[in-house]
């Protein structure tokens, strides 16, 4: 765990980095544009809290404006307490709703005991979130993931779905009606947690999957973190890579025209040769 800021200057550099850092991945990749209503998706963790809290930030400064409306799907899992978010918004006085959509028991029938119940969970979840953003006329979907778990998804795809991909930091949803933005895309997740500690931030547990330790991504985070450690700055090398690709060094035959790859030497007629004799 990383430790909590020592001291207010401490604080003030850390909360400094994370909005420069969101700042930097908004402009990059356009993700919020003037007169945008964005659904800022809060699910009661660290990553979506320090999300919203920097986008409120960002929000009072922005050469443009913007709406920021923060919406909960609670699952129904057994002992969320649904008193914290509400009374947490409230005291915000942002705009926000809580959807409640029994996802925990749909997970808990489907999926046998013992297995990863995060696929369907996050499935269940996207359509609900994307069909409400379309109801309160959101423009723009923003989700908490940061740049640990874009390259812990690279890795993930990469030893167990045979797929060279990861999260991109903007994305158009399969239906084309949605677009999902990762303000935090440029964020280490060290700095998130340091971050939530010094907000004090209610942070609210998934006890739905937060307990299956054999999950790949924590394999995967325990390899990346003992990179890190071994080799460090290896993660942001990492990410920088998913920004800088070359697709004629893949093999990705629908990414790069190989099949019609010609140069531009002729044979040359024997004629023209001088034989030579050892």
């Amino acid at each position: 765990m990383s430790a909590k800021p020592k001291t207010q200057y401490d604080f003030n550099k850390l909360q400094k980095r994370l909005r420069r850092l969101a700042g930097e991945a908004i402009v990059d990749y356009n993700m919020i544009e003037d007169g945008d209503r964005v659904m800022v998706c809060l699910s009661g963790g660290k990553d979506s809290y320090t999300m919203l809290d920097i986008l409120l930030s960002l929000q009072k400064s922005a050469p443009i404006s913007f709406e920021l409306i923060a919406v909960n799907l609670d699952q129904k899992q057994p002992g969320f307490p649904e008193h914290v978010l509400p009374a947490y918004l409230d005291a915000l006085g942002i705009e926000y709703y809580i959807l409640e959509r029994d996802t925990y028991s749909v997970v808990k029938r489907v999926i046998p005991e013992g297995k990863t119940t995060c696929g369907l969970c996050s499935r269940l979840r996207r359509g609900t979130l994307y069909g409400f953003a379309e109801e309160i006329g959101a423009q723009k979907i923003a989700l908490g993931h940061h740049r640990d778990d874009i390259v812990e998804t690279l890795f993930l795809n990469l030893f167990f779905q045979g797929s060279l991909k990861a999260m991109p930091p903007k994305l158009l949803s399969d239906d084309g009606k949605n677009v999902i933005i990762r303000p935090l895309a440029y964020c280490k997740e060290s700095d998130i947690e340091r971050f939530a500690q010094a907000r004090e931030f209610p942070i609210i547990p998934c006890n739905l999957c937060g307990s299956q330790d054999h999950l790949q991504r924590v394999q995967v985070k325990d390899m990346l973190a003992q990179w890190e450690r071994e080799y460090p700055g290896r993660v942001e090398t990492i990410f920088k890579a998913l920004g800088n690709i070359s697709p004629s060094q893949l093999a990705d035959r629908n990414l790069f025209d190989f099949a019609t790859l010609r140069g531009t030497n002729e044979l040359k007629p024997l004629s023209n040769i001088r034989m030579v004799n050892l």
